[in-house]
């Protein structure tokens, strides 16, 4: 069984792999992680069966990662090592998926990791559904070629739909998300304002709205040279909006 360790700490990195070095002989640590995006990137290299996973980590944490794995087709088992909630932390034992409670016991440890090797993909699919709802993410997970690359929200200019993918624009480069766009308004409603029904623009990034001889309305975003087409139906909420965020520089909810 392949096993990645994913923690932010060095320390607690050396304590997992010296235990499952003395713990299990068909055991091989195949690679390590400091934060959930690294976490996501070895998974992919090296298609760990299990991964120890800590829960609180910079950039994206356990639980977005999680998330993440669930949405493909052969997901590791996962064994968290920090203990959430005691909600959670039933429902992933009723899902097969175990916790480690720091400092880690070695008995403990063993029993998570023959749990482990009985994991299945029904198993993820009930887990899943015990997952905490989730905060607002500040990042997004893309896949750019074969690796996975995080995208500040705050950087993210707009989301523009086309056909099964959305467009997450950048004042750099564009990305592809699967992620539905009513998803995307729903989660960052708050800091992005639908202007058509195949685009979402943040509000940080609107630099202005422009009226076309048509009297066709356009935003002009921060740093791209594209401008948006709004609906006649949004143009008045729009303006609303735009007014009413440079008023009070706060994102709207």
């Amino acid at each position: 069984m392949k096993v990645l360790i994913a923690d932010d700490e060095k320390l607690a990195r050396l304590r997992l792999k010296s235990l499952l070095n003395e713990l299990a002989e068909d055991v091989q640590i195949v690679a390590e992680a400091e934060n959930g995006r690294v976490a996501l990137q070895k998974w992919q290299e090296t298609g760990a069966d299990i991964m120890l996973l800590d829960i609180r980590m910079p950039d994206m944490d356990g639980l977005d990662v999680a998330r993440e794995l669930a949405k493909t087709q052969s997901p590791p088992a996962i064994i968290f090592t920090t203990a959430y909630d005691e909600h959670a932390l039933q429902a992933f034992d009723a899902n097969a998926v175990d916790y480690l409670l720091k400092p880690i016991r070695k008995d403990r440890l063993l029993n998570a990791i023959q749990k482990a090797k009985v994991f299945s993909r029904a198993k993820w699919d009930g887990l899943v559904q015990w997952l905490p709802e989730r905060p607002v993410r500040s990042h997004l997970c893309v896949q750019v070629q074969t690796r996975l690359h995080l995208i500040p929200v705050k950087d993210i200019v707009f989301f523009q739909a086309d056909q099964k993918y959305v467009i997450v624009r950048t004042p750099q480069k564009a990305y592809l998300l699967d992620d539905p766009l009513k998803a995307l308004e729903d989660e960052f409603g708050g800091l992005f304002i639908r202007i058509h029904r195949n685009a979402l623009v943040s509000l940080l990034h609107i630099e202005d709205l422009e009226k076309q001889p048509d009297g066709q309305l356009q935003v002009k975003c921060q740093g791209i040279d594209e401008k948006l087409v709004v609906s006649r139906r949004l143009a008045a909420k729009v303006r609303t909006c735009f007014k009413e965020f440079k008023r009070n520089k706060t994102p709207l909810r």
